[in-house]
């Protein structure tokens, strides 16, 4: 009883650091890439930069069994996630025509996967789609982390904003190289070597230092 005990006393203490300072522990994470669509390539902001860090993320959550969730927006007319993005491990991709990601096969995978309470949010726009999945999640009770590396807007404006909006409403706001490391935990992780190559080179450059006085 007392080794159960000390199990159920750090399951609790677990379940309260994820949840209320958004710490990052791989099994109890899934991870959503919203609208990366070749159509949306021209009007973004530092398109090409937000592809190479999201694929960063996309690489990592497939050798740690981050489980991937990916969106399209009306992909009849907007075209399918960009062919460089690595999804084809995703659990499930929906076409939407909704704003946010929260639609019933999405809420259906979390019901699914309810030991998955931290989402990992990124993608476009950020004022737009982001923004309103990350309300949804947080009014589900989930905690959220945009990674702002690999978020961004047709308008930097939007993008700062949405950003402020979203860390107004309780979401984290982290990098994509802290995110991996995060889910890693720590450098003796089995799959530490792999992660290693994906972060020897530096994460492209989004203009983020303008948004360093937020």
């Amino acid at each position: 009883w007392y080794q159960r005990r000390v199990r159920d006393n750090y399951n609790v203490k677990l379940f309260i650091e994820t949840m209320s300072i958004g710490r990052i522990i791989a099994s109890r994470t899934a991870m959503f890439c919203c609208d990366l669509q070749d159509k949306f390539r021209p009007s973004i902001q530092h398109f090409p930069a937000i592809l190479s860090n999201a694929n960063r993320l996309l690489e990592s959550a497939k050798i740690l069994d981050v489980p991937l969730v990916v969106t399209e927006q009306y992909p009849k007319g907007l075209g399918s996630t960009c062919e460089e993005l690595n999804i084809g491990h995703c659990k499930i991709n929906c076409p939407k025509t909704k704003f946010s990601m929260v639609l019933p096969e999405v809420q259906a995978f979390l019901q699914n996967n309810s030991s998955r309470q931290t989402i990992v949010l990124f993608g476009i726009e950020a004022h737009v789609c982001i923004q309103q999945t990350a309300l949804d999640l947080l009014a589900l009770g989930y905690k959220v982390h945009i990674v702002v590396d690999a978020t961004s807007s047709r308008s930097d404006v939007d993008r700062f904003f949405a950003f402020q909006r979203m860390r107004q409403a309780g979401a984290h706001l982290t990098t994509s190289e802290s995110m991996i490391l995060g889910l890693a935990g720590a450098s003796d992780h089995p799959n530490f070597k792999e992660l290693q190559k994906i972060i020897k080179t530096e994460a492209a450059d989004t203009n983020l230092l303008q948004f360093s006085c937020m």
